[in-house]
Order: structure tokens, then sequence, then C-alpha cells
């Protein structure tokens, strides 16, 4: 690779010159003497093909030329502080990336402020999410490909946080036959819902189900061994379909309390308590050999899930 011929420095004094509007304010501001900032932008000038800087009295004034350049000085200025300061960050043992692992159970959406939170307390440590759901949460964990798993499933020999239960709901659109036939029933005595279904009226139906992201794909999530089965690999999808009057599903209640609230999904009325309650943990990877930005994004984490939840 070629080397740049033009220092950061010289990039440094055309900034600090423009921004300052002159050379000794430029100089001033850098500690350094106006003839050093004078001799910097006059070969920054010589080894551009257009000149950046041109006098106007006394003012420095950027050309077109220096107008467009002088963004490309802002970012590269602010990679090399940001380089430097993540050196200092690993030098003190801060993680360069924390991986989280997040079950599409919940809702990312919660976890928002979380990440937020944590990035300006380490601004240089990136946070990667790997969404997976049924047993590739569990694999997340157990093949350590995350540093934080947030799932349903505690496997043997790790423990975790408490976090929350997510409800799963019985859910269709207005107007699915599921509701419609059962509308012609007699009403169950005390109902408020209208006459309960069955699960044997639920198999008679189209349903969505999620995909298992884990290798194996061993397990399905809520099937009920309907006779026509859709398989999605996310419950935004899910939604999508079921909206759409073709299906029904299990879907989490953090994800659908828009689509509740605005009557675009109904609860389907069950005969027989089939509605399900996942508890939902929090867990390292590696307890002892978490870092300190992973153990800072896990308690961040559980506090703001709990306030989330208040």
């Amino acid at each position: 690779m070629k080397p740049p011929r033009i220092s950061l420095d010289q990039w440094l004094a055309f900034k600090t010159v423009v921004d300052s509007g002159s050379y000794a304010m430029a100089a001033e501001a850098l500690n350094k003497s106006q003839s050093s900032i004078s001799y910097a932008i006059n070969r920054l000038n010589q080894q551009l093909p257009q000149p950046v800087l041109a006098l106007n009295g006394r003012k420095a004034v950027m050309t077109e030329a220096g107008q467009i350049l002088y963004r490309y000085a802002e970012q590269l200025l602010r990679q090399s502080r940001d380089a430097e300061a993540v050196a200092a960050s690993l030098a003190m043992g801060f993680e360069a990336e924390v991986v989280v692992a997040l079950d599409v159970l919940l809702n990312i959406e919660s976890l928002i402020c979380a990440f937020e939170q944590f990035s300006q307390q380490f601004p240089h440590t990136r946070i990667r999410v790997l969404e997976t759901s049924l047993s590739g949460t569990s694999e997340a964990l157990l093949e350590a490909k995350a540093d934080l798993v947030l799932g349903p499933v505690l496997p043997t020999g790790f423990s975790g946080t408490p976090l929350m239960q997510i409800s799963m709901l019985p859910v269709v659109a207005p107007g699915h036959p599921l509701l419609t036939h059962s509308a012609g029933k007699s009403p169950k005595v005390g109902s408020v819902h209208g006459p309960d279904v069955s699960e044997l009226e639920l198999r008679a139906h189209r349903q969505v189900v999620l995909r298992d992201t884990g290798a194996r794909r061993e397990q399905d999530a809520g099937w009920l061994q309907a006779e026509q089965r859709w398989t999605v690999s996310h419950f935004s999808s899910s939604i999508a379909l079921i909206k759409s009057g073709l299906a029904f599903g299990f879907l989490p209640r953090n994800w659908i309390e828009r689509e509740l609230a605005a009557g675009e999904l109904v609860q389907i009325p069950l005969r027989q308590n089939i509605e399900r309650v996942i508890p939902l943990y929090l867990m390292l990877a590696d307890r002892h050999a978490a870092g300190p930005a992973t153990k800072a994004l896990h308690e961040i984490i559980v506090t703001s899930v709990q306030n989330w939840k208040h």
C-alpha cells in the first residue's frame, strides 16, 4: 500500500485554521508557532492538485476543493482519535466487542435504552447481536458464540438472572374462520369472549411456526400438529402472515401489543389452557472470563429491563 503524502498534522492544521478563522488563532489553539501552521498549510496546498485555503486579506478562506476535503479531514482526525481511544481501552482490559445472543422471544425494542446507556459508558466497544430461536439460543451459549445470552433455557452447568416472563398468545386476524365459526356456537356460560376454541379446532387450520436456528433444528415453537404449517425465521414475519388472515399462531405478547390494541390481531379464546408463559434469563457465557464491558452490559440490561417492565 502506498503511504499517504499528507500527514495528520497537516490535516489538523487545515481544520483548525478553518474552525478558528485565522492562522494566528489556529497556532494558539494547537500551541504551535504561526510559522509552523503557515508551513503546514503551504505544504498541503502544494501536495494537493488544488489548494484548500486561500488568504482573503488576513482571513483564511476555503476554496471549493477545501470545502469538500474539510469533511474528509474531519473523518480522518476522528478515526485517528478513535483508534487511540480503542487502544487505551484495550490496554485497560475493555473488550473491543461484546456479542449478545438474543432469543427472538424478546423484542429488541426493550433493549434499546440498555444499548444506548452501554455505548455512553463504553463508546469504543461494539455490540453485535445474534438473533436466535429455540435450540439456536442454547447453542450460542454452549458453543461460546456469544458473551451474553438472553434465552428461555438454562443449560446444565449454567446460571442466569431471571429477566421476565414471556406470554405466548394464540392470535388471528379479525374475521379469521377460527373466530367466525365459533361465533355461530352457543357461548360458554360465563364467557366474555364468546365460545371457546378447542385444540382440535386449532389443528384444522393453518399455523405459522418459528424455525429453529440451531444446527440440528430439533424444536418447533408451539406447533400443534396443524395439518398445514408455514415456517418462518422471525416473529416479524409471523405477524405479517397472521395479519393477512391466512393463518393463526402463538406470538409473544411483547411483540404484538400495538396490533392487539389496534384490533389488527385478536386473541383466540381457548377451551383448554394452551397459552404458555416462558421464562427469560440473562446468562454469561463465561462468568470468570467475562471482561469489564461484558459484565457492565449484563448489569445494564438487568436494570433496564426491570425499569422497562414497570
